[in-house]
Parts: C-alpha cells; sequence; structure tokens
C-alpha cells in the first residue's frame, strides 16, 4: 500500500540550533559530517530558499524528518524562532514519532529543563513581552522540560 503524501519522510535529519552560537562551528561541522555519509539534513541556510516563508517551510521541514537533533546551546532560548522549533518538534515526538536527539552544548540539562542561567533569564524577557500566563510560554517551557529531560550527549568543550 502506498504511504499517503502527510506520512512521507523527506529528511533524515533536521537540526535545530541557534545559529548566531553555532552555525559556523559546532553545528557547521556535524552538518558536513552527516552530508558526507549521506544523510540528508535540514538545515535552515541550506533548505531555506530566499523568498519562502520561514515558519511554515521549518513547521512542514520538522514533520517531514525522521530524525531532529535540536543542540541546545547558551542562548537557544532566547530565539523564539528556536522555541517555535523546540515546540514542535516535541508535537511530532509524541504525535508523529519524530525521534529526538539533544545535545547539550556548553549547556546543563538542567538549565534546559529547568529553566535555570540562561534559559530563566531568556524565558523571563519571554514572559515579559507574552504575559506570564502566556499560552505560548508555557509551552515553550514545556517543550524544554521534555526535550531537557531526554538522554542525550554533553559537550563542554570542543
Amino acid at each position: 500500500m502506498a504511504a499517503s503524501s502527510k506520512s512521507e519522510k523527506i529528511y533524515d535529519v533536521f537540526l535545530s540550533f541557534r545559529g548566531t552560537d553555532l552555525r559556523n562551528n559546532f553545528v557547521g561541522h556535524l552538518y558536513q559530517a552527516l552530508h558526507l555519509i549521506g544523510i540528508y539534513t535540514f538545515r535552515d541556510s541550506e533548505e531555506l530558499k530566499k523568498g519562502d516563508q520561514i515558519s511554515p517551510t521549518l513547521m512542514k521541514a520538522i514533520e517531514e524528518s525522521c530524525i531532529s537533533i535540536i543542540v541546545f546551546s547558551e542562548n537557544y532560548a532566547s530565539s523564539t524562532w528556536c522555541l517555535e522549533e523546540v515546540s514542535k518538534i516535541m508535537e511530532c515526538n509524541e504525535q508523529k514519532n519524530l525521534t529526538v536527539l539533544p545535545v547539550f552544548y556548553k549547556v546543563d540539562p538542567r538549565e534546559v529543563r529547568g529553566g535555570r542561567k540562561s534559559y530563566r533569564r531568556a524565558l523571563a524577557k519571554h514572559e515579559s513581552k507574552f504575559g506570564k500566563d502566556s499560552e505560548k510560554v508555557k509551552r515553550w517551557k514545556k517543550a524544554l522540560s521534555d526535550a531537557g529531560s531526554l538522554s542525550g550527549w554533553h559537550l563542554k568543550d570542543g
């Protein structure tokens, strides 16, 4: 039986990361390593075409991926785009069996899941902008908590 277009997976891996922190170092090397061994990977700078609407394209790419690698860095939670991505990733993890592999790059998983240090500061800024009881902020906090509770890799240096 042919698979419906809704369940087709286009990408092997979707990379979620804070570009200003990691695009030209760790994630750049990870992307190249995956590419060299034939793993078709969505990375926004490679796959987004000029003129594309960012949010729908990113959300569709997450849905069309088999695996998502989330690279949590110090400034990940300061980006509303990253928070939208992690929310969609965790939603697809629950509803569509998307495999989620977290990498904690120079951050402790407790920071991610518990809103400590830079994550606490970033979420406080989002709360002041959107409201403490904002459904959006609550969804982001839950997604961070859920993703931060997954077993992953801890990278401190290099």
